[in-house]
């Protein structure tokens, strides 16, 4: 007999949660001195070419205090660096360094390589088909706003 529902739903909850503990433990082994957090925020200012630190905030939701003590400590690692908007002179852009975009390079090797070998006896339909759910799952989540 298939799981009903709420089974399935408690079993992905559960999962989910497991995978959240995994990617952080794994990200404390790749590079002990960045937390999940701040290694979050150094990709999100490498895809977006830069970003202010209140756009850092808001994007994930976070206080600003927080916000400051990772960016901060990025600063001291000299993964992170500051330059004055374009448009405006009074405002400070964060930007990855090269240092930073090193070390994102290494660790994204490292967590590809990670995720070929767990999933290397999964099938191209099955990959395919983890993609998709993978991506609707955040299409849908991303679209709601957080509970409380």
């Amino acid at each position: 007999m298939p799981p009903t529902r709420e089974e399935s739903v408690e079993t992905i909850q559960r999962e989910l949660t497991a995978f959240a503990r995994r990617a952080r433990a794994t990200a404390a082994r790749m590079h002990p001195e960045l937390s999940l957090v701040s290694f979050t925020l150094l990709t999100h200012l490498a895809d977006q070419r830069g970003c202010r630190a209140t756009d850092l905030a808001a994007h994930y939701m976070l206080d600003k205090s927080t916000v400051s003590r990772q960016v901060a400590a990025l600063e001291k690692l000299g993964f992170v660096e500051r330059r004055p908007d374009p448009d405006d002179q009074r405002v400070q852009v964060l930007h990855p360094t090269p240092a930073g975009y090193e070390t994102l390079a290494a660790v994204h090797a490292s967590r590809l390589a990670i995720f070929h070998e767990r999933l290397a006896d999964w099938s191209e339909e099955d990959l395919a088909r983890f993609a998709g759910y993978l991506e609707r799952y955040s299409r849908t989540s991303a679209a709601e706003p957080p509970a409380s």
